[in-house]
């Protein structure tokens, strides 16, 4: 076992359960070299990268709050203002290169965590702004209105507290394919559920689900997490909300005949 592949096994999440201790200037300059070093697609680095260090605003924008966040952004801006510059038209604002984009910045965010924990600074991977108004985290980080969109916020910090235990990760029989495809067979299905039932293993978000009255940590999941899929697939809410605003940026086109929201 290699430094790397230990600094992988040790990493777990701290969820806004960061200390005050502050992150130096010389430690976040690695981590930020670090992540612009992950692969891109078309050596184009298509993602931006917003450093913040006011806990406050942290808070009032994705809930949590540690020494440092890094708000990652697909981000096709800057692309499209080097093109203008020189006299040149670039447009990948659509879906596929919505989701390219979307690997670049993945990778990068995954690169900082990776290099943030090889210091000994633990991270908090996380959809807050999500859950936040969009309209009000373009406002607050003051966000281009076209090709750009707020992916995943990595909060970088020192726990107030050591974590009781590490979460666990199902067994790669159930993760891994080899060769194609394998859908599990009810056999297979059962030793997955044990598996989630196991509480050494530590794989859910919560371990009292058996006091709450259910018969498998994935009753409480399906029940109490994720809830009943809806009767139709219209969109309302926040999936609205993201279809309209992947829409104003461009990277969710209007088919053919359909017509454009306010």
């Amino acid at each position: 076992m290699n430094d790397t592949l230990n600094t992988i096994r040790s990493l777990r999440t701290i969820h806004g359960d960061f200390s005050e201790k502050d992150i130096s200037e010389a430690d976040l300059s690695l981590i930020l070299e670090a992540s612009v070093r992950s692969a891109n697609a078309s050596a184009r680095q298509s993602y931006s990268i917003i450093v913040l260090e006011d806990r406050q605003r942290m808070k009032d924008l994705f809930s949590y709050q540690g020494s440092r966040a890094l708000v990652y952004c697909v981000d096709f801006s800057r692309i499209e203002l080097l093109a203008k510059s020189l006299g040149h038209d670039f447009n990948e604002t659509n879906i596929i290169g919505f989701i390219t984009a979307s690997m670049d910045t993945i990778l990068a965010a995954q690169t900082a965590v990776l290099a943030a924990k090889s210091l000994g600074i633990d991270s908090l991977i996380t959809n807050g702004l999500h859950r936040n108004s969009l309209e009000k985290v373009y406002q607050l980080l003051r966000l281009p209105e076209k090709s750009c969109f707020p992916l995943m916020t990595v909060v970088l910090g020192y726990p107030c507290s050591e974590p009781a235990y590490q979460k666990g990760r199902l067994s790669l029989d159930y993760v891994v394919h080899r060769g194609e495809y394998h859908t599990p067979s009810e056999t297979e299905i059962q030793k997955i559920i044990s598996e989630y039932n196991d509480h050494s293993k530590h794989l859910g978000l919560t371990d009292n689900w058996e006091e709450l009255g259910f018969n498998h940590y994935l009753d409480w999941f399906f029940v109490k997490w994720t809830g009943n899929p809806p009767i139709k697939t219209v969109a309302d809410g926040k999936i609205l909300e993201f279809q309209q605003r992947l829409r104003k940026s461009g990277f969710w086109w209007v088919e053919e005949g359909e017509s454009v929201e306010p």
